[in-house]
């Protein structure tokens, strides 16, 4: 089975690939622009180790051509964060919808047979009590809109021969070989690591589902091989026992590294993106691909990672290579990409 990942080079991208390298039965080609290639945080082999070829291309830029021949086309290619997507809002509908439906309309011209979607549970903004497939939706962000508006237009392409699976993943954690610390439980591990603090920038009652990188990769497993059922589905992807308040997250890093104090800031504004999830769906339909993954693996691991770097930088959050925000605005700054986020 040929499979093309698009946006491979970014946090979740190598973890994903890595994954389906060891499954053995794949061959596993890698798309993607190159903005973040260079926000490497391992000192061990290449991250695209197991990938057949690299290909170095704007998503917004791919042709019929491009896709053909594969059966799967695993679409990561995103503006990634909310920060990111209030800075750039053009380029992330170009990129996270308008770019994604094109290569979707392409893929299923070609022959490809299972497009994946990496969508967001984000697209529940603010909500009381736990989201299911049926709820509500509420984006709040730019980011959160994208996502939603590609899952929308992608269920007319979907056929028996053409299977569309958008998974709306929890927030992202864990190590990775392209380390984002612009995420909740990696910032707190991060930070108590280098300044034994934690600071809270909410009142820590705001609720997030979480799931690690790995658990991520096992879930797009699954959709490469589903073959039964709704040829369009989109889902919720993590656990139930992954909903986490904020404050939670900090004091179970706090009790792995000594001295760590929890600090809630309890001026801050109400932090609106809080959200529970229901995981149920994703449970029913993928039993032998569910996360495995504890949080307390998740912490150890994180640690475990840092402390091989020797990571103790107190100004991480300034950092051009751990804040995909920073990258950008470093590439902009030395005129490497424009306001488009294209390299010029």
């Amino acid at each position: 089975m040929r499979i093309l990942v698009l946006g491979n080079q970014g946090y979740v991208g190598p973890v994903v690939t890595q994954y389906l390298y060891r499954l053995g039965n794949f061959e596993i080609d890698g798309l993607d622009a190159g903005l973040f290639a260079q926000c490497l945080t391992t000192i061990e082999r290449f991250p695209e180790f197991g990938i057949r070829a690299q290909f170095f291309k704007d998503v917004r830029d791919i042709v019929a051509d491009d896709v053909a021949g594969y059966d799967v086309i695993v679409y990561l290619a995103a503006v990634s964060n909310d920060p990111m997507g209030k800075e750039f809002v053009e380029p992330t509908y170009e990129i996270n919808q308008a770019a994604a439906i094109n290569v979707a309309k392409l893929a299923a011209k070609k022959n490809v047979t299972h497009f994946i979607f990496a969508s967001s549970c984000s697209v529940y903004g603010a909500a009381d009590g736990k989201r299911s497939e049926l709820s509500p939706l509420n984006p709040l962000t730019a980011y959160a809109n994208s996502k939603i508006g590609t899952e929308k237009a992608l269920q007319d392409f979907a056929t028996e021969t053409f299977r569309v699976t958008c998974l709306r993943f929890a927030t992202a954690c864990g190590w990775s070989p392209r380390l984002r610390l612009d995420l909740v439980l990696n910032d707190f591990v991060a930070s108590a690591i280098a300044t034994r603090q934690i600071e809270i920038l909410s009142d820590g009652t705001p609720w997030r589902p979480l799931i690690h990188v790995e658990d991520m990769a096992r879930a797009i497993a699954w959709a490469i091989q589903r073959n039964n059922g709704n040829p369009f589905l989109s889902v919720n992807v993590g656990s139930d026992q992954w909903n986490f308040q904020v404050s939670d997250l900090a004091e179970t890093v706090s009790k792995f590294i000594k001295g760590t104090k929890v600090k809630v800031n309890t001026d801050a504004p109400p932090d609106n993106r809080s959200y529970q999830v229901d995981f149920s769906l994703y449970m029913k339909l993928a039993p032998k691909y569910q996360p495995q993954v504890s949080l307390e693996e998740a912490v150890i691991g994180l640690i475990e990672g840092l402390n091989k770097l020797s990571f103790n930088d107190t100004s991480f959050r300034d950092s051009n290579l751990l804040i995909r925000l920073n990258t950008l605005r470093m590439h902009m700054k030395n005129q490497q990409i424009n306001k488009n986020l294209r390299w010029s």
